[in-house]
């Protein structure tokens, strides 16, 4: 017995019925948040940012970066 259910989407919000636009206040809290965020993003984040690069390039380059770095303290070491 072939039997076809059909589901309808059935949504449900946090707006208990209300209208669902943003009250002034949420927009305000959202603002602060924001400019939470901004300045969070200093020095620091930039250098986080640069070394999750270095860490994404030498990853993929494990065998490259192992062996330049063998060269250089090579070098390093004879010119010493």
């Amino acid at each position: 017995m072939n039997t076809h259910r059909i589901f309808s989407a059935h949504w449900s919000t946090a707006s208990f019925g209300d209208s669902a636009d943003t009250s002034p206040m949420d927009l305000s809290a959202l603002g602060e948040h924001l400019n939470q965020c901004k300045g969070s993003y200093g020095r620091l984040f930039a250098l986080q940012c640069a070394a999750q690069s270095m860490e994404g390039f030498v990853a993929a380059r494990f065998v490259t970066t192992l062996a330049v770095v063998a060269l250089s303290i090579g070098v390093g070491l004879l010119v010493l």
